[in-house]
């Protein structure tokens, strides 16, 4: 029986306005580079990927100066109004490529800092799973739900309460239906997982480690710095 093949989409058409930089945040320096570059080094050197689908603005004035945008492996596709519509795009675009049962990992561009022993991890709890899986970590705040004007109307019980993070993983098909079945019903997802819980599955949450952090403000940019830093440090012990 032939393995299946394992393809990476990266949603990267956002402007990360939060970070109130004049660039979006995926080009943005980090440790000498771009944090796209460190994110897509990290996901397609893994030795179990067959390819990556980019997905970016058609005004993208960035992707040309950075370090794999003329690499064999990486597909430009065009990103849409919202991560739903550009992960979409880069699943109609690799329909000729991929098998119904091909494994599609989502990841965020603004993660750089994913280890590879998640990424094995993932792998390794989710190929036997129906209905795919993400990485994450487990809550371990005290968890508040507030009103409109920010008043506490609730304590929430933390227990079973996840942080979602990317890598998501799900099988072409499965992934590509259940997007569409969201997008045709109006639900504008903010994750692949939503949309497979859209479509009545339940993906396995896989514990990964805390320091695959997403940019999505200033202080972010140092924290990662840190965390690839210390990476770095146990890699060459």
């Amino acid at each position: 029986m032939t393995e299946p093949s394992n393809w990476v989409v990266v949603p990267a058409a956002g402007l990360g306005r939060r970070m109130g930089s004049s660039i979006p945040k995926q080009y943005l320096e980090l440790d000498g580079r771009a944090v796209i570059d460190h994110t897509i080094e990290r996901l397609l050197m893994h030795p179990k990927i067959d390819g990556l689908y980019l997905a970016l603005s058609d005004d993208d004035r960035w992707w040309s100066e950075t370090e794999f945008s003329g690499h064999p492996d990486v597909v430009r596709v065009t990103g849409g109004v919202e991560r739903c519509h550009s992960v979409f795009n880069a699943l109609r675009a690799m329909a000729e490529r991929a098998a119904a049962d091909d494994w599609v990992l989502v990841h965020d561009a603004a993660r750089p800092c994913v280890r590879r022993t998640d990424i094995d991890h993932l792998f390794a709890m989710v190929s036997a799973h129906s209905a795919g899986g993400l990485l994450g970590m487990p809550v371990s705040d005290t968890m508040k739900r507030t009103d409109a004007t920010d008043r506490i109307v609730a304590t929430v019980e933390r227990s079973h309460l996840w942080h979602a993070f990317t890598p998501q993983m799900f099988r072409y098909r499965m992934l590509h239906d259940a997007l569409k079945q969201a997008l045709d019903d109006g639900f504008l997802v903010t994750d692949e997982a939503s949309a497979m819980e859209h479509a009545g599955y339940q993906p396995l949450m896989v514990e990964g480690q805390a320091d695959n952090v997403k940019i999505t403000r200033p202080e972010d940019l140092l924290l990662a710095e840190y965390y690839l830093t210390r990476q770095t440090m146990e890699s060459s012990t």
